[in-house]
């Protein structure tokens, strides 16, 4: 039999003499306040009424619920007043097996409401309940379960709140009178046992329906990428729903149930959330102590911003001490995903310097390497937030054999981010320089750079890049890539110039008229059949050295054509049209071809008025 050496937490209805008074008329009233209780309790006692069995004590009005709760709150102050008297009497004893009896109802009861609305308690309507009960229009206090008997509209901020949240607030007001009464009465441990028993159950199923798992380090580790990616993206959902409705409804409805008690809201939370909470947490950070790769980089950020995303709530929602548990374990997550970015990010500069592909680019277009790496950091400029956070503390340091001139950019005002990116695509340039003497032609190793310079320009100017680099940034590789262009067509088409008297428009001698179109010819020729497999892939950077070379070279061959055709008919293979046709057919690569430029040239040469 348990102790009655206790003290109620709410003050009891029912009269408790004081020691002036007569014993005879203290016992009597003691008397009545026993046989009252016994004679509703005993009815609702499911052991003698098979009704009970299937009926809920807490149904209606609730005005049988509000009696049964007085009942055995006066029982309980007659027990108190008793023990004081005589320890050993039989009155004492009958209240005691009467109080064991009403506990036992209200057990079932306790139970069955958790049960019976476990799909209401789990919805949206926990949290406007919660408000609600905290309204003058909801009957969720003990008081109100005695006192209140009228029909009135629930309501919160002066709206009517829907029939699902007028359920789930009659069940918590249930939930909490049921509790109240069973913790003054000294049956704290029962109520709590059944709570989170029932709670706990349906917080463990729902994690196991959204795909959340006990794992460890060695089961992790030997997953494919492929089987842990879709693990990760259940977790990135899971994380999701656990903190914003799962674990935070369930905050809200432990404070709810029991708000009078809070080391019992705390004791009952961290039982049904301190396990789950752990498991769920601590999958990022097996994640993060997994073998890493430059693949399992964007999933490892993540992790790392869900986390980031969540943190106000999972601080708040496991506030407790005895949760605290749970908020380490997420910061220790956090801190190893950073961990594991940073070492990716190392890792995947030395990929970009170790790269040795011996190859060179068919035509000089873009290399793979750079498409590679700059649609990768093109995405990790799409977590600069969570960048900066974690390389604010991760200073770049610079022990690499590239010339000081590249350095020039990474001003010490920068973001550790903006710097971390910069230096980044410096290594990727560096490596580019070194590739462009795969090109046997210098002209082509000009073009290579250009095209791929062009390439990252682009990419940053159309990505979230430009706002960690800026515009001045873009302008000055803008103006490198011209600078390239300029270099190619000065290499590339030198030949070509050189065949041209040094001032077109000069009277010459006929058979030097007849050499030079014969050196342009043989010129031109080899420079068409060299370049016709180069390649610009950018239209734009295309159209704009293709229109600088027709506009010097169709110009002075135009010149030097008008003036020495006559009498080297026999010589001249080209007019300044077929020129401009053969340039449009240019820098699309091996089989390639288009007229496009072609009328963007046009007007960079004069028309003939005749043969």
């Amino acid at each position: 039999m348990r102790s009655i050496f206790f003290k109620s937490s709410s003050p009891s209805r029912a009269i408790i003499p004081p020691p002036t008074q007569s014993r005879s008329f203290s016992e009597s009233l003691m008397d009545e306040n026993i046989d009252l209780a016994e004679s509703l309790i005993t009815e609702w006692d499911s052991d003698v009424s098979s009704y009970c069995k299937i009926i809920s004590l807490f149904h209606g009005d609730r005005t049988e619920a509000k009696q049964y709760l007085r009942s055995v709150r006066d029982l309980q102050s007659a027990m108190q007043f008793l023990v004081t008297q005589d320890s050993a009497s039989d009155q004492l004893v009958r209240a005691q097996n009467l109080m064991q009896m009403a506990v036992k109802r209200l057990e079932k009861e306790f139970y069955q409401i958790l049960s019976d609305n476990r799909e209401y308690l789990d919805t949206e309507s926990v949290s406007v309940s919660t408000r609600s009960t905290r309204s003058s229009a909801a009957r969720s206090s003990v008081s109100d379960l005695e006192d209140d008997e009228s029909d009135e509209e629930f309501l919160v901020a002066g709206e009517s709140i829907s029939g699902v949240e007028i359920i789930s607030t009659v069940a918590m007001a249930d939930l909490k009178a049921i509790a109240d009464c069973m913790i003054s009465s000294g049956y704290a441990k029962e109520c709590m046992k059944i709570y989170t028993i029932v709670r706990k159950s349906i917080i463990d199923k729902a994690l196991y329906h959204l795909g959340v798992e006990r794992l460890n380090l060695s089961q992790v580790q030997k997953m494919d990428w492929e089987v842990l990616e879709l693990k990760i993206r259940s977790w990135l959902n899971a994380v999701k729903i656990a903190v914003k409705t799962l674990f935070y409804r369930e905050r809200i409805l432990c404070d709810s149930v029991f708000p009078g008690s809070f080391p019992i809201a705390e004791s009952c939370f961290a039982e049904i959330s301190g396990e789950s909470g752990m498991i769920l947490f601590g999958f990022p950070e097996l994640v993060a102590k997994c073998k890493k790769s430059p693949e399992k980089m964007f999933r490892t950020l993540d992790l790392y911003e869900a986390i980031s995303d969540h943190w106000s709530e999972i601080e708040y929602i496991f506030s407790f001490e005895s949760t605290s548990a749970v908020r380490t374990q997420a910061i220790n997550s956090q801190i190893k995903l950073g961990e594991a970015v940073r070492g990716m990010l190392t890792d995947f500069e030395m990929a970009i310097q170790k790269d040795s592909s011996k190859t060179a680019v068919p035509g000089g277009g873009v290399h793979p390497l750079t498409r590679y790496v700059m649609n990768y950091i093109s995405f990790l400029a799409d977590y600069s937030g969570i960048l900066a956070d974690i390389v604010a503390d991760w200073p770049l340091v610079l022990q690499s054999p590239l010339p000081e001139s590249y350095f020039g950019s990474l001003e010490s005002d920068n973001s550790p981010i903006t710097v971390r990116i910069a230096w980044l695509i410096l290594v990727l340039l560096c490596k580019l320089d070194g590739k462009a003497e795969l090109h046997n032609d210098v002209a082509l190793s000009y073009l290579f750079l250009a095209n791929n310079l062009q390439y990252v320009v682009v990419k940053v100017r159309t990505s979230n890049l430009n706002l960690l680099l800026g515009d001045e940034w873009v302008t000055n590789h803008e103006s490198k890539v011209k600078q390239y262009a300029s270099n190619y067509e000065r290499m590339g088409w030198s030949k070509v110039f050189a065949s041209l008297p040094e001032n077109p428009t000069a009277e010459i001698p006929p058979e030097q008229a007849k050499d030079s179109f014969k050196k342009f010819n043989a010129a031109f020729e080899e420079t068409y059949r060299k370049q016709k497999a180069w390649i610009v892939p950018d239209p734009k950077l295309r159209d704009e050295i293709k229109v600088s070379v027709a506009k010097k070279l169709v110009s002075a061959y135009n010149d030097f054509f008008e003036r020495n055709r006559v009498g080297s008919e026999s010589f001249v293979r080209y007019t300044p049209d077929d020129l401009g046709n053969y340039l449009s057919d240019l820098l699309y690569g091996s089989g390639g071809g288009g007229s496009v430029s072609s009328s963007s040239m046009s007007c960079f040469w004069p028309r003939r008025q005749g043969r």
